[in-house]
């Protein structure tokens, strides 16, 4: 039996080395190349119902390798930290409360540092609805804070935009102000592209305005015959759908976030049948085409 094995898997490694598929390849391809991550909050049901060691055995399951947090489920930083490492996962961003960020921005870097983030940011700016002039300047200011303070501990402030910031501005938007009046050194951006579609903005123009400003990436598409253009920020989850069956241009998008500099990519299925869409979101970034 050994005899016979020996041949077959070398055969198999061969193919491996030449086409250079790894397990750590899940959800790349030949055109998408990644690193593709999750991010978890797309099973915070799961988190909740079966807890978090079979939850990341699930995450192990679909081969992701790479994880942004939004939260750590009442566990210390080394024993969430333990639970990934022994799953082959490595957290490499994480969302924390605005309200952290703008009072206690320390507090956010030693518990980042303590994860073993690299980049630490928030996906929701506290505000009045509808987003003015005022508050967008007054937001920029505590980002500019915050990643000053993350910078002295070696960490990569972001902020996940979340369709509120594409008011009209002048011949702009309120984005186009956060982006001007926050520090390039200090802050960065998620770009998630539902909430570019969503609002009614064109993901691979945006990219190609600030290049060098966009960092981390949320894929999630668009339920197809959904209308766009709204600012409430909000939408029914059922609308996230498996990505490439909805609205979005992935065969624009992804090229236009590997030239504007996009480090790190997080599939985030908030729909109730996530588990079951995630595995087709990343089968679908195996094979798409640009």
């Amino acid at each position: 039996m050994k005899t016979l094995l020996r041949p077959l898997l070398t055969a198999a490694a061969l193919v491996m080395l030449a086409t250079g598929a790894t397990a750590a390849d899940a959800g790349t391809g030949k055109s998408f190349q990644g690193p593709v991550g999750l991010q978890l909050y797309s099973l915070r049901a799961q988190f909740a119902a079966n807890g978090v060691p079979k939850t990341l055995d699930t995450v192990k399951g679909f081969g992701i390798r790479y994880a942004e947090l939004a939260g750590t489920y009442n566990l210390k930083p080394e024993q969430l930290t333990k639970l990934l490492a022994d799953r082959g996962i490595k957290a490499v961003s994480g969302h924390f409360p605005y309200k952290r960020f703008k009072e206690d921005p320390e507090s956010v870097a030693a518990e980042a540092k303590a994860l073993g983030l690299e980049f630490a940011g928030c996906a929701w700016a506290d505000h009045k609805a509808p987003l003015d002039e005022k508050q967008t300047r007054e937001i920029a200011a505590v980002f500019n804070r915050a990643g000053a303070v993350l910078a002295k501990h070696g960490l990569k402030f972001f902020y996940h935009n979340h369709g509120f910031e594409f008011h009209k501005f002048g011949d702009e938007t309120l984005m186009d102000l956060l982006m001007r009046e926050t520090d390039p050194k200090l802050v960065s951006f998620q770009m998630d592209v539902l909430w570019t579609v969503f609002p009614g903005q064109d993901p691979a123009k945006l990219l190609a305005k600030y290049p060098g400003r966009w960092a981390l990436m949320h894929l999630k598409d668009l339920k197809k015959g959904v209308a766009t253009g709204s600012l409430a920020g909000k939408t029914d989850v059922s609308n996230d759908v498996v990505l490439g069956t909805g609205q979005m241009k992935w065969a624009e998008i992804l090229p236009a976030a590997r030239k504007a500099g996009v480090k790190y990519y997080f599939i985030e299925d908030e729909s109730p049948t996530a588990p079951e869409q995630i595995p087709q979101s990343m089968r679908f970034l195996e094979r798409v085409s640009f």
